[in-house]
């Protein structure tokens, strides 16, 4: 199947670790360029460097920009600069800022506004200026991984997860809103994917339940009906294909990603 990614200019933000960085590398074997963006510079730098090791024909198609998403003007920043390096921007694919998981009993405001900010804004504060930047051009993708928390209620993740639905609904707002300029927005919901941020649910739930953290990966793992988590570049050929011109009518949706943990028809 051809994808036609060739030469394609990818913005991916949280692109220096875990989903982000799969989907980097899938764009790239796909002859994509891509711009990187992150909070830290240093795990920027450490990931290109672990690209250019792994795929070295790939010499001058990464770029990196760092940027707080938690704030508007440093996104816009970011914005600007990839399309000042790299040229104009085809593909947005937003995996940054993950709300962390917090047993109900000890929610508080902060940690709500928290939730916001570092999921639901990271996600628009750079959505803003690429839409608009592919309206004028009367083309574009966004792919909004987003977590299949914003479907399903968990009591380690209320916050999060509203963060999460919010999201959705902006995925499909925008895609309706701007679908008549050729600009498809698309959501990916994954649930538990075996990368850095996993650890973080896990010890959630040990302090909800009081249990193990090997107790907690077996329960999570035994809700799943495949029987085991997601890998990071399963949630990334997702991306990638939703981005691609074979997904040309795709837009407005949120997919599940999630082993089936949720079998529903909505």
């Amino acid at each position: 199947m051809q994808l036609n990614l060739n030469d394609k200019h990818v913005l991916i933000t949280g692109g220096s670790k875990g989903i982000g960085l799969a989907c980097a590398i899938a764009f790239l074997q796909e002859g994509s360029k891509v711009t990187l963006v992150s909070r830290r510079l240093d795990n920027l730098k450490q990931a290109k460097e672990n690209l250019l090791q792994q795929l070295p024909q790939c010499q001058g198609k990464i770029a990196i920009a760092s940027a707080d998403l938690r704030d508007a003007q440093s996104a816009r920043q970011a914005f600007e600069t990839a399309v000042s390096q790299s040229g104009p921007i085809d593909i947005l694919v937003n995996s940054a800022g993950a709300a962390k998981r917090t047993p109900a009993p000890e929610l508080t405001p902060a940690h709500w506004q928290d939730a916001m900010q570092a999921k639901f804004f990271t996600y628009i504060n750079m959505i803003d200026p690429v839409i608009k930047h592919m309206d004028q051009r009367k083309q574009g993708v966004i792919v909004n991984v987003i977590g299949a928390g914003g479907k399903t209620a968990s009591a380690v993740h209320i916050a999060g997860g509203s963060a999460n639905a919010a999201l959705m609904l902006a995925t499909a707002g925008l895609a309706a809103a701007y679908g008549r300029s050729g600009i498809r927005v698309v959501g990916v919901n994954p649930g538990p994917t075996m990368t850095e941020r996993l650890d973080e649910g896990l010890q959630a739930v040990c302090r909800m339940e009081n249990i193990s953290m090997q107790d907690a990966l077996k329960r999570m793992t035994d809700r799943i009906p495949m029987g085991r988590l997601a890998e990071a570049h399963e949630v990334a050929n997702a991306v990638v294909f939703l981005a691609s011109s074979q997904a040309s009518y795709i837009s407005g949706v949120n997919i599940n990603m999630d082993g089936v943990a949720t079998a529903s028809v909505v």
